[in-house]
């Protein structure tokens, strides 16, 4: 099985991407467009950690650029009906720390926005994933090394009063983290009016 590649990218697409190896085998893997937005340009050295899929009539590569992204992707295609293209689908839009954290507080209006994923299907992910993804790795609330614990409930509610006021997830997440990674032990209220703070001087 192969669970490792390095080489040359010859090519990328949405659909994934081929990399020479220095043996002069070009391997064709699937990404998600997480992986493929990072990769460097084309001739540059790429390396990969790689699933292998085998099936009766094909031999496919799933690759990623950390360790904890393929374990991940591993996670999500243990998961009854969830294979490998609904897999990719989910992680082409959120990176493994932002699909822990959906998985935690349970978002089912979240992981819905996934093409292919309805509010049911959603729901029984997020009941297999939550445990799983608890095992795999603490969920990170900032970029340190700490996990979301002690501020967590602060964070949470941050998050769900700004989504109430109509705040899109992708343009308040990032300030939220900053803003706790900044001031661990601010409040929620005190976090809100930081935020909005921010919105405003973004705005004017």
């Amino acid at each position: 099985m192969i669970g490792y590649l390095q080489g040359t990218l010859l090519s990328a697409s949405e659909k994934g991407l081929v990399v020479l190896t220095p043996g002069g085998v070009g391997y064709d893997v699937v990404a998600p467009m997480s992986v493929i937005a990072k990769l460097p340009g084309k001739g540059s050295e790429v390396a990969l950690f790689i699933h292998t899929q085998v099936a009766e009539k094909a031999i496919d590569l799933f690759g990623f650029l950390k360790s904890d992204d393929l374990d991940l992707f591993r996670t999500l295609i243990s998961i009854d009906k969830l294979g490998p293209k609904k897999a990719i689908a989910i992680l082409s839009l959120f990176d493994a720390e932002h699909l822990r954290e959906i998985a935690f507080r349970e978002d089912v209006a979240m992981l819905s926005t996934v093409p292919g994923i309805g509010p049911k299907s959603a729901k029984q992910i997020l009941w297999n994933l939550k445990d799983k993804v608890n095992k795999l790795k603490p969920v990170k609330l900032t970029g340190k090394d700490d996990s979301l614990q002690g501020p967590q409930g602060e964070y949470l509610d941050t998050l769900a009063a700004l989504k109430g006021l109509g705040y899109a997830e992708d343009e308040i997440r990032p300030m939220i983290i900053e803003i706790f990674d900044a001031e661990p032990d601010l409040d929620a209220a005190g976090a809100i009016r930081a935020v909005l703070k921010k919105i405003n001087a973004a705005r004017s």
